[in-house]
């Protein structure tokens, strides 16, 4: 009859790499016979959202190769945990690491589950790993087991500002998390807080008080990037108006169009054709010399819009026009097909 391997022929110790930040209090004594190290329970922290691990160390003390099978149990969801093991038999005075890997849920404190009414939210665990051996020839039995300690915790920064003393204290480090959570907000604003003063990237709710801030009225036909652009550069084109560079500036942010610095006057996506004329001055004008009637429109520009006509909204456009040229002066719109500089031929629609 082969003899079964007894609990000497394995030796268990275990490893927590993630200590935890403060000592918890008030946890049940766990009595254990197994070999750990050092000789108190382990313990780990769970971090929401994080990986934690705890390093197993198995070795094998017998003069025969084992074939070894762990289980883990506990009073914690054990999803949490992910174990692997190799199948090889652990050779005489072989070592081996077991590496176990618990990640809670992000939302362990905000989940609406996680409070039940009249109950307390558990954040500490317990946990025995069972070690199972046999020889090839015969059957499986338990060989050790160990315990250890899980800790659900967030972590809060501010513990490194109190001395030591206060840090090996569960319910300190614990209260810091709730001021932490409390004041966090108004911290990240005021380091983002040019983000809020900047329309391409403040809140929708806060487009009203800036647009106020620089005197812009808010346009409901456009769109909401149009508005951030145009309360952007509001005080530019206030700069601007009734100039040229105004009026195309003006158009740009509120078309899409691009401004085509470096193209001729002709070929721009936004193009202002000037055609002023002095037109008949008295004591200056000679008529059918350099003057007749009804030739030219004096103090009158041509506006031509290159683009899809169907994206151009040619009532918006107008308004742009009359708020920004001068009041004595006339104008024409167009609104053309995008035409290939190449080969002058009309752009297929996007």
């Amino acid at each position: 009859m082969t003899q079964a391997p007894s609990s000497d022929s394995v030796l268990l110790d275990i490893v927590s790499i993630d200590l935890p930040e403060t000592q918890p209090s008030q946890l049940p004594e766990l009595s254990s016979t197994v070999y750990l190290s050092p000789p108190d329970t382990e313990s780990l922290t769970l971090t929401p959202g994080q990986t934690s691990e705890i390093i197993i160390g198995l070795e094998n003390l017998d003069t025969r190769p084992l074939n070894l099978t762990c289980e883990l149990t506990g009073n914690f969801p054990l999803h949490w945990c992910q174990m692997e093991i190799t199948q090889d038999p652990l050779l005489p005075g072989e070592r081996r690491s077991l590496v176990l890997s618990f990640q809670v849920e992000d939302n362990f404190f905000e989940n609406s589950q996680a409070i039940v009414l009249g109950e307390n939210l558990r954040l500490n665990y317990l946990s025995r790993l069972n070690v199972y051996g046999a020889y090839p020839d015969t059957p499986e039995r338990l060989l050790e087991f160990a315990d250890f300690n899980l800790f659900v915790r967030s972590r809060s920064p501010y513990i490194n500002f109190l001395p030591q003393i206060y840090r090996e204290i569960d319910f300190v480090g614990r209260f810091l998390k709730i001021i932490e959570t409390t004041f966090d907000p108004d911290v990240q604003i005021l380091d983002t807080l040019w983000a809020y003063l900047d329309p391409l990237t403040a809140p929708e709710s806060l487009l009203p008080f800036l647009a106020h801030w620089v005197g812009w009225p808010l346009e409901a036909h456009l769109t909401l990037e149009q508005q951030r652009r145009l309360i952007r550069h509001a005080l530019e084109i206030y700069r601007w108006r009734g100039t040229k560079r105004g009026l195309r500036f003006y158009l740009h942010l509120a078309t899409g169009l691009p401004l085509d610095q470096h193209l001729p006057e002709q070929q721009k996506h936004i193009a202002i054709l000037e055609n002023f004329t002095q037109g008949a001055i008295f004591g200056k004008s000679n008529l059918g010399e350099d003057t007749f009637l009804g030739g030219g429109k004096p103090f009158s520009f041509e506006i031509r819009l290159r683009g899809d006509p169907h994206l151009i909204d040619e009532k918006s456009v107008r308004t742009v026009i009359e708020a920004q040229k001068p009041a004595f002066c006339n104008y024409d719109l167009k609104i053309e097909p995008e035409v290939d500089r190449e080969s002058g031929r009309l752009l297929p629609e996007p």
